[in-house]
């Protein structure tokens, strides 16, 4: 960003952001010139050029995340990390030591709905560098003893995810919100599905899943756009299209909500619980997005947040609790968050519920929101700085269906906030019915406290999946 941004964040920052009197307002972030094309096989790609450093960031977003799993839990994931197995041309090691001896940076990865590729390089080096991009994304090879290594490795990652509550329990948060719905698959998978899983499922995943359409490549920095789109013409035109129509499945209906329920998850050794608590959220356009971001500062989104305040500070149960809204394309979960010693799990769990009623019944008043808007606007911005983080917000832009006008309007919106329509937000997106819980801990400790929250179901931690 430019200097004088950077001074003006400064000021704001070291005036505290409290009160609107005080606060030196940052500048309003614009989204930076780029251009946009389509290929003819149906690729989306963005380009903007930023000359500040002679560094260029690649990222791509491709429709290949957990999603799209089935019976085979955890193939989204292993097949995007299969992608560095090795390619038509070069080997695992090649890929690897081309990149290291010139400093740049190759990452991919899958989550939930998507799956994606990540790099960051000099720009003097990327002709070394996209002959490899091109191949890890259009032509992997899958290299069997590879992968049998890889699977290796996650099969002892998700063995020792169970030892951590914290590491596990948004998997079962998931399950449990969104049922058999594909949203409920977890990204890992599970060790027993894992296991079964071959090189050959990898490449079937693939053939499947990644294609030029409904992909797009953004990337950001050091280069002249002429040239750029001349050479990504050339080198991707060839990606071809998958011969299969891909099925939205995330579109099939979430059985909604419609009574209070606990899953309790037993950990014999636990001597803490914890536990979300919450229930739908929502999808990624919804309109109110913004206002939430503020709202959801004050309940739980800071570290003065009125959860941390009472659970932390106040009361000393927790070392933190928080609030978040989780959205995706086609729905979201919302849930307040924190963990206590075993014989405070009660008291925890009251004093939570009980900041989320005062919540619903008193709103926010006008100093408290003049805080939060500050604090918004300027956690905003700095999000942004980056050639890397510009790259993302491009395939943000694609993946979610928004423009720059969300960016652009980002501190507009926000200075918009009244306390009347937070309060009517709280009314509708933070629920006050049909809670959901899920608790993890020992459960000769606390069994007797989650069935008084609701019917309660059970289940162990060191049995497989979630």
């Amino acid at each position: 960003m430019k200097k004088i941004y950077n001074i003006l964040l400064t000021l704001f920052v070291l005036t505290g952001g409290a009160t609107s009197a005080q606060v030196v307002k940052p500048a309003a972030f614009k989204v930076p010139a780029y251009e946009k094309f389509v290929l003819p096989n149906g690729l989306t790609v963005y380009l903007m050029a930023q000359h500040e450093v002679p560094v260029i960031n690649v990222s791509a977003i491709i429709p290949a995340g957990a999603i799209y799993d089935g019976e085979k839990s955890g193939l989204a994931s292993l097949t995007a990390a299969g992608l560095q197995y090795g390619t038509k041309s070069y080997t695992k090691a090649q890929i690897e030591e081309t990149l290291d001896f010139i400093g740049a940076d190759l990452n991919t990865f899958a989550s939930k709905e998507s799956a994606g590729l990540t790099a960051q390089f000099a720009s003097k080096d990327q002709d070394k560098v996209w002959p490899i991009l091109k191949e890890v994304l259009t032509e992997p090879a899958f290299n069997a003893e590879e992968f049998a290594k890889e699977k290796k490795r996650v099969l002892l990652g998700l063995e020792r995810a169970k030892e951590s509550p914290r590491s596990v329990i948004n998997s079962y948060w998931d399950k449990f919100i969104y049922g058999d719905h594909v949203y409920g698959n977890p990204v890992t998978g599970s060790p027993a599905t894992v296991e079964k899983l071959t090189a050959s499922d990898l490449s079937g995943f693939y053939k499947l899943n990644y294609q030029p359409q409904g992909s797009a490549i953004s990337i950001v920095g050091d280069f002249d756009p002429k040239a750029m789109k001349e050479k990504l013409t050339r080198l991707l035109s060839g990606w071809k299209k998958g011969t299969q129509v891909q099925k939205n499945l995330a579109s099939q209906p979430i059985a909604p909500l419609t009574s209070t329920r606990v899953l309790l998850v037993n950990k014999e050794d636990a001597r803490e619980t914890t536990f979300l608590i919450g229930g739908a959220g929502i999808r990624r356009d919804n309109p109110d997005y913004v206002a939430l971001q503020v709202v959801n500062t004050v309940f739980g989104g800071r570290f003065t947040s009125w959860l941390n305040d009472e659970l932390r500070v106040n009361s000393g149960l927790t070392y933190g609790a928080s609030s978040r809204f989780t959205p995706l394309k086609n729905a979201g979960t919302f849930a307040i968050s924190t963990f206590t010693a075993t014989k405070t799990t009660g008291p925890t769990v009251n004093k939570a519920l009980e900041v989320l009623k005062r919540f619903h019944e008193q709103g926010i008043d006008e100093e408290t929101l003049a805080s939060a808007k500050n604090y918004v606007k300027g956690q905003f911005p700095p999000g942004y700085e980056t050639s890397g983080q510009l790259a993302s917000l491009l395939n943000q832009m694609f993946w979610y269906g928004f423009n720059e006008s969300f960016i652009n309007n980002f501190q507009a919106n926000v200075d918009g906030m009244t306390t009347a329509r937070a309060k009517e937000i709280i009314a509708k997106y933070y629920p006050a019915n049909n809670l959901q819980f899920i608790m993890v801990g020992k459960s000769a400790d606390i069994k007797a406290i989650a069935e008084k929250l609701g019917p309660v179901t059970e289940k162990q931690i060191k049995a497989d999946g979630f």
